[in-house]
């Protein structure tokens, strides 16, 4: 019997998700406003990767747009709003989460990125794992030509993606660069029609919900990104001693045996999840 279809729910301002077969589907739903984002909207975008984090069920998270645009950046309103200093300290002190919290989760995060995505709406993408986009959308930094600097980490993000001649030049022109730069880059890990960009992410999700340990792949994302900041020396010994852990697991037992009776490993959920 088939499963049943996922049921769609508003997870917050200008949002909605899904969950099936283990994978948590996040939408930035304005498409009226190209998805652009007010504070609420980035605010409740935060908690609602927190509580798929904190979702046994949820394995694997993808993020996409609706309509023809992933994310255009903030919204042109709370881009004005800013001008009052009062709106500025409420976003820098009072937003409730910590900028770079996509990469402080143990789990994946896929953008499936349907069209354009520019400054704020870039960075979202840039803090997830991996990145399907559109053969048709147009990315861009934007940050420079509104007078603004490289928000949200994006200048330490973009060179360990990228390489720094890359990172500078799209940083420091904000210029728009199509999907076959973007692969061609590395910016981008695949390219797809529109309509094939989120069916294809979803799909990649399930298969980490599937046959990957939760456990597992919480540490690689914590040894990949942590890794970036270290020195080979201190990322080999933390290896080993995670390794020792990991052969010691409960998951590294399902997987022998799975491989040994020629079925789908039945992981368990993330310890903490």
């Amino acid at each position: 019997m088939s499963s049943p279809m996922p049921v769609v729910e508003p997870a917050g301002s200008g949002l909605r998700a899904a969950t099936s077969a283990g994978v948590r589907t996040i939408w930035f739903d304005r498409p009226d406003r190209r998805n652009a984002m007010t504070l609420d909207m980035f605010r409740d975008y935060y908690a609602a990767l927190v509580a798929a984090d904190a979702d046994p069920q949820v394995r694997a998270i993808v993020v996409t747009g609706s309509g023809d645009w992933f994310c255009a950046g903030a919204d042109p309103a709370a881009l004005q709003g800013l001008l009052d200093a009062r709106h500025r300290d409420q976003l820098v002190d009072e937003f409730g989460f910590e900028p770079q919290l996509p990469l402080t989760l143990g789990t994946p995060i896929v953008a499936a990125v349907n069209g354009g995505a520019a400054g704020l709406g870039l960075v979202h993408a840039l803090y997830a794992d991996i990145r399907f986009l559109a053969a048709e959308a147009r990315l861009s930094t934007s940050f420079s030509r509104l007078g603004l600097i490289a928000e949200y980490a994006s200048a330490w993000l973009l060179p360990r993606l990228i390489g720094v001649g890359n990172a500078l030049d799209l940083l420091l022109s904000g210029r728009k660069i199509d999907a076959a730069e973007a692969l061609r880059i590395g910016l981008v890990q695949r390219v797809l029609p529109r309509d094939e960009v989120l069916a294809e992410a979803q799909a990649y999700a399930a298969d980490l919900a599937a046959y990957c340990s939760p456990g597992s792949m919480a540490v690689i994302r914590r040894q990949v990104w942590s890794g970036l900041e270290t020195g080979v020396a201190d990322a080999a010994a933390e290896a080993t001693r995670l390794m020792a852990a990991s052969l010691a697991g409960a998951d590294f037992s399902e997987a022998v045996a799975s491989i040994a009776e020629r079925r789908t490993p039945r992981f368990a959920a993330r310890s903490g999840a």
